[in-house]
């Protein structure tokens, strides 16, 4: 199992779209700013595909070598949005937009900046740091765009 957790999305251009997600946390997903790897089908009901020709084109390094994806820097805001509660922190992140992987990405910055903490990834156990001790969230099931 892994670190799954829902989270909402908010563009910060005109027209302002929103959506409400499943995104793995992946601690190897290392980053210089927060960061959400959006694939290709959410960036287009996001309204992110439009706005490609703005973004910067970056390497990125993964398991099966480097791959080149869209990036729009400070494009996209994020929060945790569980049953129990939304986040009062807002996170103003990059949407790095993939047209190969099919689930959203949480990088280690972004994580950080939403307080998340993993607790246990083979059980698929986190929280927030603002939780009361002892307080235990549980992953979600993937949430796959293809």
């Amino acid at each position: 199992m892994a670190v799954r957790i829902r989270l909402g999305i908010r563009t910060r251009f005109e027209p302002r779209r929103e959506a409400r997600i499943v995104a793995l946390v992946n601690s190897g997903y290392e980053a210089d700013t927060p960061q959400l790897l959006i694939p290709m089908r959410l960036a287009v009901e996001l309204g992110l595909y439009q706005r490609l020709p703005e973004a910067r084109i970056e390497s990125f390094g993964t398991a099966g070598g480097p791959i080149r994806l869209y990036v729009l820097s400070s494009s996209i805001e994020v929060w945790v949005d569980e049953e129990d509660l939304t986040s009062p922190k807002t996170v103003v992140a990059d949407a790095v937009i993939s047209d190969i992987e099919v689930e959203a990405l949480i990088s280690d910055y972004l994580a950080g900046e939403l307080e998340i903490a993993v607790e246990d990834f083979r059980r698929g156990l986190w929280r927030l740091r603002s939780d009361p001790p002892g307080r235990l969230r549980r992953s979600y099931p993937p949430q796959r765009w293809v």
